[in-house]
């Protein structure tokens, strides 16, 4: 799994893709597209804003998200707003794993995050990805978790 060694409460969740996937559903007045460069400060800032954790300059940031490996554009999904605003992202590596996903303050509670893990899980289904993995914790991040549960993502094992 990318990324670092668990914390307490901190869970692998998993989507098997091997069923029939909901079609994302995008609040009225949002809209998906994929990460051109132009986006990474406005994506740069939505991380800022969404993880305490996160504390790298843009500079950085992009330097190291975009000569990773397992970086690929067309896996990282952005919802934005009518007015150009970007309410919501969702960034995957090509291992199938969501590497982060989060909805700006102002934009959360209208259905953005679920509607972006149905896109998700779709992309991985169409590139012939078998499951959709990601970490998060139960207490911590409750809210996700939930959301996780919700559209049938499982705990497994942190090997995989």
């Amino acid at each position: 799994m990318t990324g670092s060694l668990p914390a307490e409460n901190d869970v692998r969740l998993r989507m098997d893709l091997g069923s029939a996937l909901r079609a994302p559903t995008w609040p009225e007045g949002f809209f998906l597209r994929t990460l051109e460069p132009s986006d990474a400060p406005a994506l740069h800032a939505l991380w800022r804003e969404a993880f305490d954790d996160f504390d790298r300059s843009f500079d950085e940031w992009w330097t190291w998200l975009s000569g990773d490996a397992e970086f690929d554009p067309a896996l990282c999904f952005l919802v934005k707003a009518a007015d150009g605003r970007l309410a919501g992202a969702a960034q995957c590596w090509t291992s199938a794993f969501v590497k982060d996903l989060a909805v700006a303050l102002g934009f959360r509670g209208r259905g953005i995050a679920e509607a972006l893990l149905w896109q998700v899980f779709s992309a991985f289904k169409a590139r012939g990805v078998a499951h959709v993995d990601l970490k998060t914790n139960r207490i911590a991040n409750a809210t996700a978790y939930r959301l996780y549960r919700r559209v049938g993502m499982v705990e497994v094992d942190w090997e995989g």
